[in-house]
């Protein structure tokens, strides 16, 4: 039963970007049922407004095609059109706010009363956090995300969050089906969307977002961290003993700005023996099995000899040890930690992948394809924004992409909302805010 539900867990979101290709465009959207400005007490000024223009390390390249106020403003708009489709208010509690990730079935759950995830609220409070200044209900939206959160807790370690909510007609309540356990990437970013609230707006009103931000980065260290090999597991389920989810991990949780945040914001030392774990993972699995490409796999799993890619259905598909749906927000997530202090560890990585992968495509962003494997050979024949936009964060590490960065932000700034997912959309509205400068850190 344990194996089934983590199967089930995390198999929509593996496939939620493939909707995409067929998704039909959504009715209008229904934002929230009535203007949060008329109901929501004052909301505190924000201290760091968007747009930021973050000032990134020396060498690091944005779009130069186009200007500041176009990135900026073309971000706005994606913002606009994200929270109008995906941003909902919990119809049954007045004061709180999800990210709807299956509308219209986006996520292939096959159950349609399927609403959200903890991935989703995550993604939802670190765009809020960054927004303010530009949305002026971004504190509201933020706060209604945290309660939400707050509302629905793992059953294992009650300060992380549970992995998926459904609607059964009377109240979003957690899936007893798969979803009342944590997922690491959800938790880490909702702790690390608070680090950015406490930042925004202080932590001197009705919440205090530092102080929720440590609860959760603490639990984070305590249920979803090997507390011997030092890797972030799974989720808070994956017990250090299993012989099997133990040794398990998830390149695309490697957020290493979040764990410095982490360690700052609790001075537990422990951190920083993550993150060099982290890194020194990061390096094992592109110097043995992917030196040609950089690519990383979607799991991965601690052995005898070191770490390697996960042999296929370890946890999901045949494609677990693949380049594949979860891995394709490692250019973005690994590269964000470059951009952002400099750190070099993991730069031969990300220059091979950005050296490979305008090779594979001729330095054409549409033909970048929806999964490939670690040797670089296509897994499907089809173009997904899912994988196209990340590969704009990465090229921002050296100027020798600039043509490459330039294209990809045209190519992926012109595909519709309305005709792609959650998955996707959350992913290039997050890198898309890196890439335009106006990404930080708290």
């Amino acid at each position: 039963m344990r194996n089934q539900v983590k199967w089930l867990l995390c198999f929509t979101l593996i496939f939620a970007s493939l909707q995409s290709l067929f998704v039909l465009p959504a009715a209008a959207s229904e934002e929230s049922e009535e203007d949060p400005s008329t109901t929501a007490v004052a909301a505190a000024s924000p201290l760091r407004p968007f747009p930021q223009h973050t000032a990134y390390v020396s060498g690091v390249i944005k779009p130069n095609h186009v200007n500041q106020t176009q990135m900026d403003n073309e971000v706005k708009r994606l913002y606009d059109e994200w929270k109008g489709r995906y941003l909902k208010k919990n119809p049954y509690v007045s004061n709180q706010y999800f990210v709807h990730y299956n509308l219209n079935q986006e996520s292939y759950d096959k159950d349609p009363t399927v609403v959200t995830t903890s991935e989703a609220n995550g993604y939802g409070m670190l765009i809020t956090a960054i927004m303010a200044g530009y949305d002026s209900n971004a504190q509201t939206y933020f706060d209604g995300l945290y309660r939400f959160y707050k509302a629905h807790p793992s059953e294992i370690n009650a300060q992380l969050m549970a992995w998926q909510q459904k609607d059964n007609g009377s109240a979003i309540v957690s899936n007893e089906d798969a979803g009342v356990n944590g997922a690491t990437d959800g938790d880490m970013d909702i702790a690390y969307g608070l680090l950015l609230a406490d930042k925004q707006w202080g932590s001197s009103g009705s919440i205090n977002y530092k102080s929720a931000a440590v609860q959760i980065i603490n639990a984070i260290m305590a249920s979803e961290v090997n507390q011997s090999a030092w890797h972030l597991k799974l989720g808070d389920w994956a017990s250090d003993s299993s012989s099997k989810w133990g040794k398990g991990t998830r390149p695309s949780d490697y957020m290493l700005n979040h764990l410095r945040a982490f360690r700052a914001a609790t001075g537990d030392g422990r951190w920083d023996t993550v993150l060099n774990q982290t890194y020194s993972i990061i390096q094992q699995l592109y110097t043995g099995y992917a030196g040609s490409t950089g690519l990383l796999p979607d799991f991965a799993t601690k052995e005898s000899s070191g770490y390697k890619p996960a042999v296929g259905e370890y946890l999901e598909t045949d494609k677990d040890g693949y380049y594949y749906y979860n891995a394709s927000r490692t250019p973005w997530r690994i590269a964000t930690d470059y951009i952002l202090t400099g750190d070099s560890r993991a730069k031969a990585q990300l220059t091979q992948l950005n050296n490979w992968i305008k090779g594979k495509t001729g330095s054409d962003p549409a033909k970048i394809k929806a999964g490939y494997r670690l040797n670089g050979n296509q897994i499907n024949s089809y173009y997904d924004l899912t994988f196209a936009t990340p590969f704009a964060v990465s090229a921002m590490i050296d100027n020798s992409n600039q043509a490459w960065l330039n294209a990809l932000w045209s190519n992926t700034t012109s595909k519709s909302t309305n005709s792609n997912t959650y998955f996707s959309n959350s992913i290039r509205l997050l890198s898309l805010i890196t890439v335009s400068g106006n990404w930080w850190r708290p």
